[in-house]
């Protein structure tokens, strides 16, 4: 989202810069400043939306999909940590790994200080707003940073292996810093439920380009999903599509590189030529477009094509890179990241019904005959699991679900079980070192 106010935020979160100079800048608050005036409650929400987005346009998506390869994508750029993804030989010192964590840790500290600091806001709507986007950021960056940095949430219970620490406090102050140990993978997930459910209950319908209550519904349909709760998946994702306001949008292309959000958009990151990053745009575009070099660092390789049989326009939304072969989604430097977007709502609706032997909204078949209706795709008669999960993998491509979906179903990935050590991130050997409670993962001891 905007990164207004960064050099705030940068002395907010690390304590206070050395004060060198006799002339305080007006941009900037001090932690004795910063609860002065309830405007800066709304400040500090943008500023977790902008840590945020740093990661959510396209590098934590990245991480997903490279993790998740079986030879459908080469790597081609020059960062040892991707290939180290790529590879899953991932080392405790990786340091993108730090930075995710840092920087997740970093969103969630400005939120705490927000909820911690709602009786600022005299207005009943505003408090409301503010406390809503506050516990969607926070449910939301647990929500990512449980599904790399801890074992797969298991549907038949348990869930009892190291998950996260779980952070109330915002801390403005170095001497305000505490050492939490790790929950399990269990309580994480509760309060990622509690966050959004309470997001949900205080967002407005519509709220600009920042999170409203639907968005909370949307990613509380994804969270569902991720647990094996298809029933409340299903009613979350009906929820969204009956009532948000949005839909698919008419073709393929208009549902990407978009510098508006568009109408299939239920939340994408903010990108402009001053504000944002779409690193989307710099792993998965070539340099004629805004990526990093002339093949794009990361490519489509034949093995994916096989997903696809008779027309379908998603088997032909891509360009030449210099002799290799590149997504076109990501073609716009600086369109906006779609995140949260409707067609995922269908997907999630329609494996969901299935399972539970349902037809809320539309019957599976329908749903994902309606969905390949958009790309010219011929409809499938007599539609299976299997169908609807090959449906998911051609629609939601290099968009950072495959990680997720392979452990939710229980995939070996590349040979590896989904439930392997080896597919775990270590936690950061900063955070290790710096923080006696800490437990790392198994695998990545010294």
């Amino acid at each position: 989202m905007k990164k207004h106010h960064i050099f705030l935020l940068v002395c907010i979160l690390f304590f206070g810069c050395d004060n060198n100079l006799d002339i305080e800048p007006t941009n900037t608050l001090t932690p004795e400043t910063l609860l002065d005036d309830p405007d800066n409650l709304d400040r500090l929400l943008l500023g977790a939306y902008a840590f945020a987005d740093n990661h959510l346009a396209g590098e934590f998506q990245t991480v997903s999909e490279l993790l998740a390869n079986e030879g459908n994508l080469a790597y081609r750029g020059t960062f040892a940590q991707f290939f180290q993804f790529d590879r899953k030989e991932v080392i405790a010192t990786n340091g993108f790994i730090r930075f995710l964590w840092a920087n997740a840790y970093r969103s969630i500290n400005l939120c705490n200080i927000v909820l911690n600091n709602l009786d600022l806001a005299e207005d009943p709507a505003l408090r409301d707003r503010l406390e809503g986007e506050a516990k969607f950021m926070r449910g939301l960056l647990y929500f990512e940073m449980v599904r790399y940095f801890a074992l797969p949430y298991e549907a038949a219970g348990g869930n009892t292996q190291l998950g996260l620490p779980i952070v109330f406090d915002g801390v403005t102050d170095v001497s305000q810093l505490s050492y939490p140990s790790r929950k399990s993978v269990e309580e994480v997930y509760t309060q990622i439920l509690s966050d959004l459910q309470d997001a949900y209950d205080l967002l407005p319908p519509e709220n600009g380009f920042r999170a409203d209550a639907f968005a909370a519904q949307a990613l509380l349909a994804r969270v569902y999903l991720q647990q094996g709760n298809y029933a409340a998946a299903r009613d979350a994702a009906d929820d969204v599509l009956q009532n948000s306001g949005h839909s698919l949008a008419p073709d393929l292309p208009s549902a990407f590189n978009n510098e508006v959000d568009g109408i299939e958009d239920i939340l994408a990151w903010q990108i402009t030529t001053q504000d944002g990053t779409n690193n989307f745009n710099t792993y998965w575009a070539t340099i004629q477009f805004g990526g990093r070099s002339q093949t794009a660092d990361i490519t489509i390789e034949p093995p994916f094509f096989d997903l696809f049989t008779g027309l379908d326009d998603r088997a032909s939304f891509f360009y030449s890179g210099n002799g290799t072969t590149v997504s076109s989604k990501w073609q716009g430097q600086f369109a906006n990241a779609p995140f949260l977007r409707i067609a995922e709502m269908h997907l999630i609706r329609a494996e969901s019904n299935f399972r539970e032997g349902t037809s809320v909204g539309l019957s599976p078949e329908v749903e994902i005959n309606a969905l390949r209706a958009r790309s010219n795709a011929a409809p499938i008669i007599g539609a299976t699991l299997q169908d609807i999960l090959e449906e998911r993998q051609r629609e939601l491509a290099f968009e950072g679900h495959r990680f997720h979906d392979a452990k939710r179903l229980q995939e070996v990935i590349d040979g590896i079980p989904y439930d392997a050590d080896q597919l775990v991130m270590p936690i950061p050997q900063d955070d290790i070192d710096t923080n006696p409670n800490l437990e790392q993962n198994p695998g990545y001891n010294n």
